[in-house]
Order: C-alpha cells, then structure tokens, then sequence
C-alpha cells in the first residue's frame, strides 16, 4: 500500500519532469535554429544522427534539479517562456 502512497507523488514529478524537458527542448531548438540547421545539412548527416542529437538536446534538462524544475514551472511554462524569449521595450 505504501507503494499506492507514493505513486501520486511521482506521478506529479514525472508530469513535470516531461514538461520541464519538452519546454527545455523547444527552447534550445529555438536558440540553437541555426546550429542545428547547418548540422542536418552536413553531408554525414543521416537518419541514425537525429536520435543521438534529440539524445544529446535531451541531457541538457540534467543540469537542473527536481526543484529547480518545479520552480520554473510553479509560475507555469507558457509564462517562464515568455519572460526568457521576450525582452522589455
């Protein structure tokens, strides 16, 4: 039963978690566009690359702690996007 306890808990930590990294991945796609077209245009670039790349993309999200995941996400995604995309006038 303890197990039922703490499937909760995770459950939340898991959802943030995915989040944290679709939100992390978006954003490092989006600042490193340019990078990652010139790297898919190489000529040794093939179909086994893109699952090392998203692989490689998807480590990033390791730099940062479960609290720091939740953090970012406890004044929501769509708004920690905004604040780091958009600079004041």
């Amino acid at each position: 039963m303890a197990a039922d306890q703490s499937t909760p808990g995770n459950t939340a930590q898991a959802d943030v978690s995915s989040e944290f990294r679709s939100y992390y991945l978006q954003r490092a796609t989006k600042e490193f566009s340019e990078d990652l077209d010139q790297v898919r245009n190489a000529k040794d670039f093939n179909n086994d690359a893109i699952a090392m790349l998203i692989h490689a993309l998807q480590q990033g999200t390791t730099m940062f702690s479960e609290e720091d995941q939740k953090r970012i996400f406890a004044t929501g995604p769509a708004e920690a996007a905004s604040a780091g995309g958009k600079k004041s006038p």
